[in-house]
């Protein structure tokens, strides 16, 4: 049975849907229902924003037909997954002279064949739409939320077949090490070049991680990483579109760009840091102090590895703190041993004298 369609737009009434028309500006949107302060109380699962493309014109009838399809297809997959594994008659290891396959072997190639099924059923009824998965921690989710909604509405993902994006809120009972799934949707998940395309500005322009890209098809059918049938969640993963170094070298490029202060989001991360959340009025009273110099702020895009310069100086100066109270002590201690000296003379020249006294 096919999932609650949540890839569908929500209504109008739904105050966490921005679109072009509308009242309030997109800055004003994402400034107010962040994604880590917008508790998921099972009535707003998730934030939204569209642009100003749309997907392909896909009506309901196309679509219930395609699941209905596919559904058949899911289920004569998992069971015949099912029954390989109970077959004894199939080794678990191929076997080169008799040409036997293996288990895994069987397994796959049926799952490839129920791949291109899917693929067949979907450009049938015109059901192509998907997207690209990334997580987010929720002490980063606000600003890769916003950095994903602005360029998808003015920015580099504008120039791109990319219509609209959506974040998970926070649930109610979210642990310390919550990943946020955030969604950025295009109308045909089959075509590599768009694909590809919205790949290599998500790396080059945001640096962000990804997981794969999804159709919508798939999300209904519940085609997921534990699905019985083994077939892959993912219509494209990484690899099958970039190499390793290559998508690395995108990331790099953006991390330097980040730290020389040429990217847009450099600049949304210094307002936010600036800002923290303060009222105007607040920030206009606030003393400056030129005394010290304002301590560098974390880039919450950048590598955790990387140490701050400043906090190794900070750590080299308490060490020579430390130092001091070693040095006052070790000066006591000769003045000590010099009383200490004095003091015995002291008693021996005393008790000489009680020596040469006469008896009385």
């Amino acid at each position: 049975m096919a999932k609650a369609n949540e890839d569908t737009y929500p209504d109008g009434s739904y105050k966490y849907f921005w679109t072009p028309t509308s009242d309030i500006p997109l800055d004003d949107f994402l400034s107010k229902y962040k994604p880590s302060m917008v508790e998921n109380d099972g009535t707003k699962p998730w934030i939204w924003v569209k642009g100003g493309k749309t997907s392909s014109s896909v009506t309901a009838v196309d679509e219930l037909a395609a699941l209905e399809e596919g559904s058949q297809i899911l289920k004569d997959i998992t069971n015949q997954i099912e029954n390989i594994k109970n077959d004894s008659s199939i080794p678990l290891r191929s076997n080169k002279k008799t040409g036997a396959k293996s288990k895994k072997e069987v397994r796959e190639e049926l799952q490839r064949d129920a791949q291109g099924k899917f693929r067949e059923i979907a450009q049938k009824h015109n059901y192509l739409c998907g997207k690209w998965l990334m997580f987010a921690s929720g002490e980063k989710v606000d600003l890769i939320w916003s950095s994903l909604a602005t360029s998808l509405i003015s920015g580099p993902l504008a120039s791109t077949d990319a219509f609209c994006a959506k974040v998970a809120t926070t649930p109610r009972d979210a642990n310390p090490n919550h990943q946020h799934v955030l969604c950025l949707y295009f109308p045909d998940v089959y075509d590599k070049n768009a694909v590809l395309k919205v790949m290599k500005i998500l790396l080059r322009n945001h640096g962000f991680s990804l997981s794969g890209v999804k159709s919508d098809m798939y999300t209904l059918l519940g085609i997921d990483s534990k699905h019985p049938s083994g077939i892959p969640s993912t219509i494209w993963k990484n690899k099958d579109l970039m190499d390793d170094t290559e998508m690395k070298t995108l990331k790099d490029a953006y991390f330097v760009d980040l730290k020389e202060g040429k990217t847009a989001s450099a600049q949304f991360t210094s307002q936010v840091d600036d800002a923290s959340d303060k009222k105007p009025a607040d920030v206009l009273t606030l003393p400056v102090n030129k005394s010290k110099p304002k301590k560098k702020q974390k880039d919450i895009f950048a590598s955790d590895d990387e140490e701050d310069d400043e906090e190794q100086q900070r750590r080299a100066e308490l060490a020579q703190k430390k130092k001091l109270p070693r040095l006052a002590q070790s000066a006591v201690i000769p003045a000590t041993r010099t009383v200490n000296t004095n003091r015995r003379s002291l008693n021996e020249r005393l008790r000489g004298e009680r020596k040469v006294l006469p008896n009385m």
